[in-house]
């Protein structure tokens, strides 16, 4: 039986194309992206641009991704602060370098980088996208290290 997966998916105002190009320079890996015209749509329910991204997918590098354009009348708002995509890195650095090539690409610092009350750094960025990026750097004692009461943390 093959490995369970988890890969978000996005669903853009026809900006498909732009975004996962630029995730791919920022994040790294490997670039898929099929657009409608590239195969036959007679028959579908709806009848989507051409240029449209049908799907996208980033694989590798230091995040997996899916996507595509929504098609039709309502496009969906991809800015919310109800989500965000949390980056696990190992050192201050990594993440100080995907913060500021999200943030030179057009993002804007929602929480700065810092060293957070409970022992390790985080902060957030929003991507030109609208997309909330959050970065986290496990500190020493931090919840990587120790539950919040200091104990050894555990895992289901």
């Amino acid at each position: 039986m093959a490995s369970p997966t988890f890969a978000p998916y996005i669903s853009f105002p026809g900006t498909a194309d732009e975004a996962f190009r630029h995730y791919a320079d920022v994040f790294g890996g490997e670039l898929q992206i099929t657009h409608y015209g590239a195969f036959p749509t007679e028959g579908f329910p709806f009848q989507p641009p051409q240029d449209a991204v049908a799907h996208a997918e980033l694989h590798g590098g230091r995040i997996t991704l899916t996507g595509g354009d929504a098609v039709g009348p309502d496009q969906p708002v991809v800015s919310s602060d109800v989500y965000s995509f949390l980056i696990g890195l190992e050192t201050t650095a990594e993440a100080n370098a995907l913060i500021d090539a999200l943030v030179s690409g057009g993002g804007r610092v929602a929480m700065p980088f810092a060293l957070a009350p409970w022992g390790d750094h985080y902060g957030q960025v929003t991507d030109r996208f609208g997309v909330l990026w959050a970065f986290v750097v496990p500190g020493e004692h931090g919840p990587s290290a120790a539950g919040a009461d200091g104990s050894s943390a555990e895992t289901a």
